[in-house]
């Protein structure tokens, strides 16, 4: 029986080395990411139809990387949790609505697909993208889990103030409903699998579950440009356009909000809520708005990965020194 762990062992070795490999140059692999859905569009095109799968997926193993004590936190922590997620998937998009509606925007295609964008929850990758700027991760995982499980509620008057177009609530609700039950049953498995295979994680196996995440995060953002293709054949410039406004609106968040609570919010939270404030899973929305809407908004979600992605690239110094 030893002499088959040191076999299995000795297997894995060349394995284990890609991973911490993946997870030391992580940032890189995203940038790798990035460019296959750019020039692959075929590929993205294909991908597309499995997203909820791999986004389902990748929560599995971001759970299963951090496991449940230390993501869920102590039942002490949920006023606070529910408090950051109302913050983030109510009060800031409330806040821009009123703020394009005094300057005559409200209409405007970019401005409801900023909105949109904040009032959807975290990224599932959120946790990955504190891990690769070298901050915890338990506080982006918290916020992630309960904004998703509120994103049905925090979703509706958000709705309701862009217009009846977007359809009614209660099929807001059912959406946001079968997400939350994808996501727990997810996180769920990763949680319960980790205590049983995993209890006690060594340093090298957590950087192989490093790895992985990354490798899991590099996958699906090619199915996620699918959306830039289309309109980088057709209209260039108008591309050049809506790539500076989600650079401005994802970087302008994380900045604003690093700079506005890291006196505030204990500092182990400073930055993962920063990260989420400009970094959203707004690709929820596709399962509940009409098909007329959703293809317009597919440029913006699609120009919204290239900051998204780019994010522990481009921003790590700022977390260091911000």
């Amino acid at each position: 029986m030893a002499a088959g762990d040191d076999a299995i062992r000795a297997a894995m070795t060349p394995l284990a080395r890609a991973l911490a490999f993946c997870a030391r140059h992580g940032r890189w692999g995203l940038v790798v990411g990035l460019a296959c859905g750019l020039t692959l569009p075929g590929l993205a095109a294909a991908m597309r139809p499995w997203l909820p799968q791999m986004v389902a997926g990748l929560l599995f193993i971001t759970a299963f990387r951090i496991g449940y004590s230390a993501s869920v936190g102590k039942v002490t922590d949920l006023p606070r949790v529910c408090a950051e997620a109302l913050v983030l998937q109510l009060c800031l998009p409330l806040f821009g609505f009123g703020l394009f509606w005094v300057f005559g925007l409200n209409g405007a295609l970019a401005a409801t697909a900023i909105v949109l964008m904040l009032a959807a929850p975290s990224i599932s990758g959120s946790p990955n993208f504190s891990i690769l700027m070298g901050h915890d991760p338990a506080p982006a995982m918290q916020v992630l889990v309960v904004g998703t499980a509120l994103f049905p509620l925090t979703s509706i008057p958000v709705l309701l103030l862009l217009g009846s177009a977007f359809g009614g609530a209660g099929t807001v609700l059912s959406i946001g409903l079968t997400l939350i039950a994808v996501i727990f049953l997810a996180t769920g498995a990763g949680f319960a699998l980790r205590a049983i295979v995993l209890p006690r994680p060594t340093a090298a196996q957590l950087q192989s579950l490093d790895g992985v995440g990354v490798l899991a995060l590099a996958i699906i953002v090619v199915g996620l440009m699918a959306g830039i293709g289309p309109i980088l054949e057709a209209s260039p410039l108008s591309l050049l356009g809506w790539v500076a406004l989600v650079f401005a609106a994802n970087f302008g968040l994380q900045i604003v909000s690093y700079r506005s609570i890291r006196h505030i919010v204990p500092a182990p939270r400073a930055a993962p809520l920063s990260i989420i404030s400009g970094n959203r899973n707004v690709a929820m929305f596709l399962l509940a708005l009409p098909a007329g809407v959703t293809d317009e908004l597919l440029v913006f979600i699609g120009c919204y990965q290239l900051p998204m992605y780019l994010t522990p690239l481009l921003l790590r110094w700022f977390y260091r020194i911000g």
